[in-house]
């Protein structure tokens, strides 16, 4: 059976080698010159390839459509995708947090890793091709067009990734593909993006890490998710992991109804934090506001909590009320931001929002409307939080593509 990948990204170059393993004959259309240009700046160069965990915890981590993943990520686990690199000679090692780096810390031997099981089974390679149309007759697919002619094939896999990152060649192609194929795309958002915040504070605290503390999203006024970790203040609001996981819980809200806050000491309850508030001003009774709270907070922070807590800075500890420390408590374990929008998809590292997975078969990534036509990967209604879970998703919709073509 002839079939035609669309792009050699990672669910791509997967999708490529388990259909040419079931003896396809199997052709890759890349747009660049070179396959995973995407995979070579995951992971800041370093490739979070996948988290080494059961398949539950992936789905657990997926924000939008686990349901629909359920089949595919037990098909292609995260220890058998471990298996299956290091099976390729590509030496992998767990990090902090269950996170799956090769060990050369470079992500260029994933893709040559992928691309060498690729031509161990066939596959072939038409580079600086780029697909301009699919065409459909009678709901079957019948051939494609590109760059350099009209091509027929049996079966077509949609890689092209999602709009996130447009340099490596992610502009949007698949989900023109499927609209033109009677597909519905659901709105496209940015996700794992920075967050621009509303006011200027934050220009003061540009540069400013903070690591264990808590970030929870609230809409409405209620607390809808939370999130523990390192963030950091940037030139137009906030970013870093525990912000990139939260902008994929607020892209597809309403921005006017939600605000995120700051718990900037989790591990202590309000009681507790009371009582460390009044033995460090016994402690420091002599001294400025200001200087008490080096002890607890980063410098950096603090003319903005007193601000918000309306206390001066050149206030002596002995000095301060009751009711200002209890606004002080309140600002530390809820510092308030409100958001005015997310940051672009040249920023984002994945696209939310795409093909309608109620369209496709969540065991073999095959389109209930198109027959022979499949979509895998990014391209697809499904993202998750950082930690190698979008990449768990790229192979495992790839894989169970490819494998369920067979001659």
């Amino acid at each position: 059976m002839k079939v035609a990948v669309i792009g050699a990204g990672a669910s791509g170059l997967l999708a490529a080698y388990a259909a040419a393993s079931n003896g396809n004959s199997v052709t890759v259309f890349e747009k660049n010159e070179k396959c995973g240009k995407k995979i070579y700046i995951t992971g800041k160069g370093r490739c979070n390839l996948t988290h080494d965990c059961a398949p539950d915890e992936i789905l657990l981590n997926v924000v939008n459509n686990s349901k629909f993943l359920t089949s595919a990520i037990y098909a292609f686990s995260p220890e058998k995708t471990i298996k299956f690199f290091e099976d390729g000679g590509l030496k992998l090692k767990t990090e902090r947090g269950a996170r799956v780096f090769p060990v050369s810390d470079k992500a260029s031997d994933v893709t040559k890793c992928l691309e060498k099981y690729c031509r161990s089974v066939g596959v072939k390679f038409n580079f600086c091709e780029e697909v301009s149309k699919i065409n459909v007759l009678n709901s079957t697919i019948s051939d494609i067009i590109t760059s350099k002619g009209s091509f027929s094939f049996d079966k077509v896999i949609v890689c092209t990734g999602g709009l996130s990152y447009p340099s490596t060649g992610s502009t949007g192609d698949g989900y023109e593909f499927a609209k033109c194929s009677g597909h519905n795309v659901i709105p496209l958002k940015q996700g794992l993006c920075g967050l621009n915040l509303k006011g200027n504070f934050y220009k003061e605290l540009q540069g400013l890490t903070l690591k264990n503390v808590n970030l929870s999203v609230i809409n409405k006024g209620k607390v809808i998710k939370e999130f523990f970790g390192e963030m950091l203040f940037t030139h137009f609001g906030i970013s870093g992991p525990i912000v990139l996981s939260a902008s994929s819980v607020v892209n597809r809200l309403d921005i006017n109804t939600l605000k995120v806050s700051l718990d900037l000491k989790p591990a202590l309850s309000a009681e507790q934090l009371d009582k460390r508030l009044l033995r460090d001003f016994e402690i420091f009774k002599n001294k400025t506001i200001f200087n008490c709270l080096k002890e607890l907070v980063p410098s950096a922070l603090i003319p903005e909590i007193l601000r918000r807590s309306e206390i001066s800075q050149e206030k002596k500890v002995n000095s301060v009320t009751k009711r200002e420390r209890t606004n002080l408590l309140k600002v530390i374990k809820n510092f308030d931001m409100l958001i005015s929008s997310l940051r672009g998809f040249e920023e984002a590292i994945i696209t939310s929002g795409g093909v309608d997975v109620k369209e496709i078969n969540p065991k073999t990534m095959e389109s209930k409307l198109v027959k022979g036509l499949y979509f895998c990967g990014e391209v697809l209604d499904l993202d998750a939080f950082t930690g190698g879970f979008n990449l768990q998703i790229a192979f495992s919709t790839g894989y169970v593509a490819g494998k369920s073509i067979k001659e």
